[in-house]
């Protein structure tokens, strides 16, 4: 059989055949970033004792907001300019007795993020009804579906139950049935050029949904359940694809590169999320990217000073972190000083983050406490 160059590279990462799963995560680190890549990035936080606070006063302000249904609300909408168009709002996941998957996915994450397992008080209550409402919201087919989300929030459910996986020896298997289920469902709805977009098996593709696509199947990969190889070297092919190469932002990544304003706009978060697809693929060459991880390091400043509590903020920051964090060395150190300083600085009295243009402030607060913790390696997904 035989195989091309991108599968070659791959088939370390994704294989069809069963990996092993994640074992059981132990207490929570201490916040030190250390990297076999980048050795000399490793690096003893100034300000622990300052992120352990807002965390903790983040995820109680998060666990107070949790819906009887066991997921969070917020307004479902899309981009519309710099604006942000609802359709379906907060107060109507509430009428209809649900929630917002996606934000409740990342609320979840947001209590993995800093060791609070399923397992353990005093958060494991809360997870459990999390786990019990994105499994009673997953179609037939394997689709997590609620209050109006998409293949975004299929995606988000799909990496946070790769990440309860492991630490949720109980309901393991009851997990697994679910992700096996929900990585058939994604690698099916991928579309002709390797990518995928808002709604399932549509035509139309990009890369801020990709990006989502790909890490949730790398997780799943990583909580032992089987991935494509194929699927991967189609996503690949498809990110390579809109490298943009000839022109002033020559290294930069284009959103879309076919149909309707294809190959016209390209962004701080979508030059994040070409980065952390390539990572998350197993693609660590600079070659593929590295004029992107500059633009990213470089767009931070003008993304905070104008956009600091826009969804353009929490969602490009959620990938540019994961980006540069895996890069490490100076260009890391000098954006997470920055971003850990506004998001401390920025967290209201009643310890949430704000959204007012985007889903919400569950949304940002969930976010914000990943941010926080992401040095910390304590998601397996963010490990280096």
């Amino acid at each position: 059989m035989k195989l091309c160059a991108a599968t070659l590279l791959l088939l370390p990462v994704f294989a069809t055949a069963r990996a092993a799963p994640q074992s059981a995560v132990a207490p929570k680190p201490r916040i030190v970033a250390k990297s076999e890549r980048a050795s000399e990035d490793a690096f003893t936080e100034p300000r622990a004792a300052e992120i352990d606070r807002a965390v903790a006063r983040g995820l109680h302000w998060l666990a107070e907001e949790q819906e009887p249904c066991g997921g969070w609300v917020g307004d479902a909408g899309h981009k519309q300019g710099d604006g942000y168009a609802v359709y379906h709002s907060a107060e109507k996941c509430r009428e209809e007795g649900g929630a917002f998957m996606g934000v409740s996915a990342l609320a979840g994450l947001a209590f993995l993020a800093d060791g609070q397992t399923p397992d353990r008080a005093p958060y494991d209550r809360l997870q459990d009804r999390l786990i019990d409402y994105l499994i009673a919201h997953q179609s037939e087919f394997g689709y997590f579906c609620d209050g109006g989300s998409r293949m975004y929030s299929h995606s988000f459910a799909v990496l946070f139950l790769t990440q309860a996986h492991g630490m949720c020896l109980r309901r393991q298997k009851e997990v697994e049935h679910a992700l096996a289920l929900a990585v058939q469902f994604t690698q099916q709805a991928q579309n002709e050029n390797g990518a995928w977009r808002y709604q399932p098996f549509t035509v139309e593709s990009d890369l801020s949904v990709t990006v989502c696509q790909v890490q949730a199947l790398r997780a799943a990969r990583d909580a032992g359940i089987p991935v494509s190889s194929k699927v991967i070297d189609r996503v690949v092919e498809y990110v390579r694809a809109s490298r943009i190469e000839d022109e002033d932002d020559a290294g930069a990544f284009y959103y879309k590169i076919y149909g309707r304003g294809a190959r016209q706009v390209t962004t701080f978060a979508i030059n994040a999320a070409a980065v952390t697809s390539l990572h998350s693929a197993g693609l660590y060459n600079d070659r593929d990217y590295g004029r992107a991880i500059e633009l990213i390091a470089e767009g931070y400043p003008h993304l905070s000073e104008r956009y600091a509590d826009h969804y353009y903020y929490w969602y490009g920051n959620y990938y540019a972190a994961q980006a540069l964090f895996t890069e490490g060395g100076p260009r890391w150190r000098a954006y997470w000083k920055r971003l850990r300083d506004d998001l401390l600085a920025r967290q209201q009295e009643d310890g949430s983050w704000q959204n007012p243009v985007g889903p919400g402030n569950a949304f940002a607060t969930a976010v914000a406490c990943i941010l926080l913790r992401l040095p910390a390696q304590y998601l397996p997904i963010f490990q280096r």
